[in-house]
């Protein structure tokens, strides 16, 4: 673990820079010709750190659409898919890509070529995951001051954005920089060459989004994906510390304390303990807790848990596993994602890489949850698992892939892909009835966006899809 006195120096200044940073657009009193003038380092600090929240942020929304988890309660809007409010999670992401811009504008200004490509990197993240769940969003005039009614952006030009952005950062990481980023990097520690593999691998996985798109070619993806992260130890993460608990910890403490949430969706649980698929999956005991009687059974999306008491008769998250460790990482992105990328990408055109790949992502996940070797070993022997090259479908890919993906906002952009097409799964119970029997495709504009610049904010339903997946 990072020294702690050097993590106690660098949030004290990442908070500072929060203290003083203003919102995107929203905080347009400010002069913009005399911003408080943060230093580079202390804005890769708050960068990296809010960027990694902005995956849980966007991963606690969407676990409940993909079915990982599910409400106690009957019928909450989570489960049952009915329009929130996310004016919070829409203002955290709009707040660090304007630190974002900030530091690529400051760092281009000083030569610091790796900071920009940092900042460039984690832009191309934030835009893309503000684009998979609302479209058409403001980018263009968000970050300039000039309107308090930004102009919202065509959410395919913004995706070539996005791959542009990583194109960029990828070429400057190559450069000679003059400041050389250090501990201030929750991520890599200043790890040029993992940047590198990131900027890659998170390019890949953009491309892949695209498959559903005329414009789709999986070479690119395979070539992407070439050039990204190699094994687990390349793992985009940030770990925690004592001041600040890993989040997903936080649900799990907060739920034996009776704040209800991080209940496990019974189609989670039935996928992994033998009941839709042939064989027990190890994973299981190392991700979710079991009942007070030693069982794993979940919740059903959208019924709650019925007549079972507040604690103990349902399966939940529980503090001290691999995603709920108070010090361990939240995850964003990861050897074994990238390899069931490569896996799909491959499995047209190069079914014996697609099914190595394929292998390669479980082997990696397992082996990222410590799961025992013999139990890899066993697993993989197993022939509903390894089940050959001519008999692998990309129902398999996307299956375990939905597994290695557990509480991560990526799972929903596949489940859109898929068509939520995952063995056994349905619509959750109580159904919001304006989806007509349909499973969400889109979160809803934020209310503060509605109220304060509702002239631009386009009008969709939660059906209506976002560019890739039409």
């Amino acid at each position: 673990m990072k020294n702690i006195s050097k993590i106690k120096i660098l949030m004290m200044s990442a908070l500072m820079l929060l203290m003083g940073a203003c919102d995107s657009w929203i905080d347009v009193n400010e002069n913009p010709n005399n911003p408080q003038d943060a230093p580079i380092q202390g804005l890769l600090t708050n960068i990296t750190f809010e960027s990694t929240l902005n995956v849980y942020r966007a991963g606690s929304i969407s676990s409940n659409y993909v079915q990982h988890l599910a409400s106690p309660n009957p019928g909450s809007s989570s489960d049952i898919m009915e329009p929130l409010d996310y004016s919070g999670t829409w203002g955290s992401f709009y707040s660090v890509m304007s630190d974002i811009t900030d530091l690529v504008r400051k760092s281009e200004d000083l030569g610091a070529t790796h900071y920009a490509a940092a900042g460039q990197t984690l832009m191309a993240l934030n835009l893309g995951m503000v684009v998979d769940m609302w479209g058409e969003v403001p980018y263009s005039e968000g970050f300039d001051f000039s309107t308090v009614t930004p102009a919202y952006d065509d959410d395919q030009a913004l995706y070539t954005e996005v791959l542009s952005l990583l194109d960029q950062a990828i070429v400057n990481f190559g450069l000679t920089s003059t400041v050389t980023i250090g501990t201030d990097d929750f991520i890599y520690g200043g790890n040029i060459e993992k940047w590198v593999k990131f900027a890659n691998s998170l390019k890949a996985r953009y491309l892949l989004h695209t498959s559903g798109t005329q414009g789709y070619n999986p070479a690119n993806v395979l070539a992407a994906a070439a050039a990204g992260m190699t094994n687990n130890l390349d793992d985009a993460k940030m770990n925690f510390f004592d001041q600040r608990f890993n989040p997903w910890a936080q649900v799990a403490i907060n739920n034996e304390n009776l704040l209800l949430g991080g209940w496990i969706s019974t189609q989670f649980i039935e996928a992994l303990d033998g009941t839709s698929y042939p064989t027990v999956d190890p994973r299981l005991q190392l991700m979710v807790g079991t009942t007070d009687a030693g069982e794993y059974i979940g919740v059903e999306n959208g019924a709650g848990r019925g007549n079972a008491p507040e604690q103990g008769a349902r399966s939940t998250l529980i503090p001290g596993q691999y995603y709920t460790s108070t010090l361990g990482p939240v995850l964003i992105m990861t050897y074994s994602e990238l390899k069931f990328i490569e896996a799909e990408a491959a499995f047209s055109t190069d079914k014996p890489r697609a099914y190595a790949a394929y292998l390669e992502g479980i082997r990696a996940h397992m082996q990222m949850l410590s799961v025992p070797n013999d139990q890899v070993v066993a697993y993989l022997a197993d022939p509903s698992v390894s089940m050959g090259v001519g008999a692998l479908t990309i129902n398999d890919v996307f299956k375990e892939k939905w597994i290695a993906t557990f509480l991560h906002p990526e799972t929903w952009n596949d489940a859109r892909r898929f068509n939520y097409a995952y063995k056994d799964m349905t619509l959750p119970q109580n159904l919001n009835p304006d989806l007509n029997n349909q499973f969400i495709r889109r979160l809803p504009y934020p209310d503060s966006e509605v109220s304060r610049n509702g002239n631009n904010v386009p009008t969709v339903t939660l059906l209506d899809r976002i560019w890739w997946n039409q």
